[in-house]
């Protein structure tokens, strides 16, 4: 009886470790979807652009081994919260159960990396994305005071988004890797439809006629709205980010990174 709990303590431990060194290691030998770029290459945006493209339609249908993210189209998120100051425009908002469909149909235009503090700008078209969720938001529009809770979706049009993307380098398992630490967007819109329900506590003639003309006026609504769509897709870009490259080698997009700590394969 003791030898078959010490046998079954072994196989566990044994079970155990190969779990953590399976973990550590899936991505050892870079996927063939990832094309890999040089700084020293003078069509190293182009080279980058198409990368971070091919990441991106790589994520529709999901990464095998990247089950955190699963696919991007749609996404959820968990509660947003705003808070825009006085003026023209004041709204204290929140979102919960968040979903957000339209990304992956994502343009990647333009991805520049800084190679001095390893910073990313990239540009992305968007040609419709749609935010659905619960909201509660207190504020006002112009003139329209906005008080509310419920349902409630928006949908922009053919996003122009400019992404900032800092990043730091870090070792890890004979790899290099980025840490994304923070995320900043803006965008331009062509067109914005939305739908806020139970405003005005649930009187419906003015809740209508308020959606109506906040349709008809999606200008300056969307400008009420901008924080919370900004905060939406950066926080989607954050966590998207952060889950992919604390998986895949940074070297493997770029080759010629430098080793922060030294390149653990030199020998003195």
């Amino acid at each position: 009886m003791q030898f078959s709990s010490f046998s079954s303590l072994v196989i566990f431990l044994l079970l155990a470790v190969a779990e953590q060194c399976n973990a550590a290691s899936k991505f050892d030998v870079k996927p063939e979807f990832i094309k890999t770029c040089r700084f020293s290459d003078p069509e190293f945006i182009k080279c980058s652009t198409t990368a971070v493209q091919g990441l991106f339609d790589e994520l529709v249908t999901g990464i095998e081994g990247l089950d955190e993210i699963g696919t991007i189209d749609p996404l959820k998120l968990g509660k947003i919260r705003i808070l825009q100051g006085d003026g023209p425009v004041s709204v204290n908002a929140s979102l919960s159960k968040v979903t957000v469909t339209g990304f992956g149909a994502v343009k990647i235009v333009e991805n520049i990396v800084n190679s001095k503090d390893f910073s990313w700008d990239t540009r992305i078209l968007l040609p419709k994305m749609r935010l659905e969720g619960n909201y509660h938001m207190q504020g006002r529009i112009l003139v329209i005071p906005l008080n509310g809770h419920g349902k409630c979706w928006f949908e922009p049009s053919n996003m122009d988004i400019r992404m900032h993307t800092k990043t730091k380098l870090y070792q890890r398992d004979n790899h290099i890797f980025y840490n994304v630490t923070s995320v900043k967007v803006q965008y331009t819109i062509s067109g914005l439809r939305l739908r806020l329900d139970n405003l005005f506590e649930g009187v419906k003639l003015l809740e209508d006629s308020t959606n109506q003309y906040l349709n008809e006026n999606w200008r300056p609504a969307s400008e009420a709205l901008r924080p919370i769509i900004s905060k939406t897709i950066e926080d989607i870009l954050l966590s998207i980010m952060q889950k992919i490259f604390h998986n895949l080698p940074a070297e493997y997009f770029v080759a010629d990174l430098p080793w922060p700590n030294g390149n653990p394969n030199t020998t003195n």
